[in-house]
């Protein structure tokens, strides 16, 4: 591949693909692929709870949940310009359904309607957080067009790499959310398969497996002086698929070594956990061996267990809203 060689991306006309926003572009974007898409432009783990959910006499687009802070997210979606009724519409149906994370995707976003937002972010509860979203098709040549989304209005803590106790932060949740980005930093600049995201401050850090109600979860302890790695398991079939996964013990241990396997019988989530002790995460100093641990251990579990839980025989199910399974330790 030479320079001379690249090509021009072509615009395409999002009302030539699609003309049936209800019919045809909420299905679309609801899609496992497509809801990845739309993740990764906004740094989250977004898992489908439900399309065309009731709110009182209307029906909100989608629904879904963002692992990663496990808060419930409304996403409406126009095929043409924004308009002053889905602007009502994203504001009536948040406070319906309780969702704290909004996302507003359209075709073009007018400039009243972006500052509109812009606003909400800077004056309204901070726990509520507003996207603008304008999306976009490409191709090169004769190629199929694919989706491009484009963030036009965020609220003022996205993309950030640190927080501090000024912002509302306690002394350790900022401790958490530094640990955590250096965290992701040293894998980006070591190298990694591991597909990353946002640090938060809290005391663990999701990666995704490929499959809803599971994940790899970092954990570490400024109680307990530990660090953590484990699959974590939520939902009506957790036990099921910790029973399945059990079955496989001993080879996944021959990839992973040793591991706690924890049915947590007062409850209906399931975890499989491998501890190191004696780190302290309040002492920057053992954060580069912190890191690296954690790098590798992550990167084996995700060999280990990603393709045994994609092939689980249990049914798929919609996120209920469960209470994020860190808040449970």
């Amino acid at each position: 591949m030479k320079l001379s060689d690249l090509k021009t991306l072509e615009s395409v006309d999002l009302k030539s693909v699609c003309t049936d926003e209800a019919g045809e572009f909420t299905p679309w974007l609801a899609k496992p692929e497509n809801l990845a898409r739309l993740s990764k432009e906004l740094d989250m783990e977004l898992e489908l709870e439900g399309v065309e959910v009731p709110v009182g006499p209307y029906r909100a687009d989608i629904v879904a949940t963002d692992n990663t802070s496990n808060e419930r997210v409304i996403i409406e979606n126009q095929l043409d310009k924004t308009n002053h009724d889905h602007l009502g519409k994203i504001i009536t149906y948040s406070s319906g359904l309780n969702a704290k994370v909004i996302i507003w995707i359209a075709r073009e976003f007018t400039e009243e309607h972006r500052k509109a937002l812009d606003f909400l972010n800077e004056n309204a509860n901070p726990k509520l957080r507003y996207y603008g979203v304008e999306i976009a098709l490409y191709r090169i040549g004769n190629s199929p067009p694919a989706p491009f989304f484009r963030l036009v209005s965020n609220p003022n803590d996205f993309g950030t790499s640190g927080g501090g106790v000024g912002e509302g932060y306690t002394e350790t949740k900022t401790l958490y959310l530094d640990f955590w980005t250096a965290f992701k930093e040293h894998c980006m600049n070591a190298g990694t398969s591991l597909s990353l995201r946002k640090a938060r401050p809290q005391h663990w850090y999701s990666i995704a497996v490929g499959r809803s109600k599971f994940n790899i979860s970092l954990t570490a302890s400024t109680m307990y002086s530990r660090i953590g790695c484990e699959i974590y398991m939520r939902g009506t079939h957790a036990k099921q698929a910790f029973k399945l996964l059990q079955k496989d013990k001993e080879a996944i241990e021959a990839e992973t070594g040793p591991l706690e396997w924890q049915e947590l019988p007062d409850g209906k989530d399931c975890r499989i956990v491998l501890f190191r002790t004696g780190i302290d995460p309040t002492d920057k100093a053992v954060w580069p061996d912190a890191f690296n641990w954690l790098k590798i251990k992550a990167e084996t579990f995700h060999k280990a267990f990603s393709q045994r839980i994609k092939s689980l025989p249990i049914e798929d199910e919609g996120d209920d809203n469960d209470q994020s399974a860190s808040e449970k330790r």
